[in-house]
């Protein structure tokens, strides 16, 4: 059974830093692309930031890049989104995914294949 974790979510005051993770169990975390998505209230979830399962490439939505930076450590089967310099618009529950066997890396959430049940991230102004 596929199960992912979120943890290191919290309360935060603006330009401060949190870092996500996502522990990963019942797979095979090393062929798995993983990604990160959040989800604020009355908003539909969207892409944050995505990782190879090969940790060879990265990439991040417009609203976070040079701020968030996702990460693997594929002998702990985690992955971690550091995230620096919060905004009020970063409150969201964040969300681990993942993509199964040496998936090309993608922001669309219906190619994923395993979700996590989330993390609250709020920052106050």
């Amino acid at each position: 059974q596929v199960q992912l974790v979120e943890s290191g979510g919290g309360l935060v005051q603006a330009g401060g830093s949190l870092r996500l993770s996502c522990a990963a169990s019942g797979l095979t975390f090393s062929t798995y692309t993983m990604g990160w998505f959040r989800q604020a209230p009355g908003e539909e979830r969207v892409f944050v930031a995505t990782i190879r399962w090969s940790n060879s490439y990265s990439y991040y939505a417009d609203s976070v890049k040079g701020r968030f930076t996702i990460s693997r450590d594929n002998a702990k089967s985690t992955v971690y989104l550091q995230m620096t310099s919060l905004k009020p618009e970063d409150t969201a529950v964040y969300y681990c995914a993942a993509k199964k066997y040496y998936a090309s890396v993608t922001s669309d959430s219906y190619e994923y294949d395993y979700w996590g049940q989330g993390t609250q991230v709020t920052v106050s102004s």
